[in-house]
């Protein structure tokens, strides 16, 4: 189907840039930390915020989330668990790859999909809401607190509700919540920089391709190919067997929820491990592995339940 290639293509064509500017060295050595930092403590919040504040209430907590939520949370408790007791790893790089596993690119790859396979782009609001007040704010939280050595409950708290991009979300929703109309004097400068965060973070991802190799020796490779499998198979029929037997969703809403599932890892999740300098080549080679992967998993499930 023409527009599964259609948001690949996006992302590809982002993605290709940034590794052509890393090649040729044409933004210099301190491109990507200063990427980074711009696109985790600028850009992202002023995108959600425009995202969340402009969302339908109803869509956001449609059925569609308590079915996403728990799909998302059993594959990634399968990795923490094999991460953490089969394979030893540290909680940090748990973390990272627990949310490769369940962390969908509901924005840049998940609006255009919306919108071309399940025709309005509100269906990922959902998604975005349960991931930005619910997962990311735990996962950075743990990941300060490893990282940064914030070790008191205060502490965490601090490092959480300062977080750049949960405090635009959490306001974005507030404003979706409390039906607040901002002018658009108001609303338009902040989509005007949030727009550039999506391209940005793909460039980013895409410098950071140069001069690696993909599942390279001693980088993850296990922690990679089991995050990928459980975000390419797992997670797409968790979610389709949770909304048929046990919320018994339509046909329209069956089909809606499991291709949200089968969304790509989240560029996010490269940027949070970025970030906090943990498991960065984890979450590169997962996020690459799955939106590859994804193009065949978005056309079965086209195929078998559009």
């Amino acid at each position: 189907m023409i527009e599964v290639f259609t948001g690949f293509a996006v992302i590809a064509l982002a993605v290709i840039v940034g590794y052509v500017a890393g090649r040729t060295g044409v933004l210099g050595p301190e491109a990507r930390p200063v990427l980074a930092r711009l696109n985790f403590s600028v850009l992202a919040p002023f995108l959600l915020f425009s995202v969340l504040a402009r969302a339908d209430v109803g869509t956001l907590f449609s059925v569609l989330l308590p079915v996403s939520a728990i799909a998302a949370v059993a594959v990634m408790l399968v990795f923490a668990l094999v991460s953490l007791l089969i394979w030893r790893r540290g909680i940090a790089r748990t973390v990272v790859g627990s949310l490769g596993s369940g962390y969908v690119n509901a924005n840049n790859f998940g609006i255009p999909i919306a919108v071309y396979m399940l025709g309005d782009a509100a269906y990922s609001a959902p998604i975005v809401l349960l991931q930005l007040l619910l997962f990311a704010p735990i996962a950075l939280a743990i990941l300060g607190a490893k990282v940064t050595g914030a070790t008191s409950a205060w502490q965490i708290v601090r490092s959480t509700i300062t977080n750049p991009i949960i405090v635009g979300s959490l306001l974005g929703v507030l404003v979706a919540v409390t039906g607040l109309e901002l002018p658009p004097i108001v609303l338009e400068p902040i989509s005007l920089i949030g727009s550039a965060a999506v391209p940005l973070m793909l460039i980013a991802y895409g410098l950071s391709l140069h001069g690696q190799r993909l599942l390279e020796a001693g980088t993850g490779r296990r922690d990679v190919l089991l995050a990928s499998v459980l975000k390419l198979v797992a997670m797409p029929l968790a979610a389709w067997a949770i909304g048929r037997f046990v919320f018994g969703l339509d046909d329209v809403a069956l089909y809606a929820v499991t291709v949200l599932a089968a969304l790509p890892t989240a560029q996010n999740v490269f940027n949070y491990a970025q970030r906090y300098e943990t498991a960065e080549i984890v979450a590169r080679d997962t996020v690459f592995i799955t939106t590859i992967g994804a193009v065949p998993v978005l056309l079965t499930v086209a195929f078998l339940l559009g």
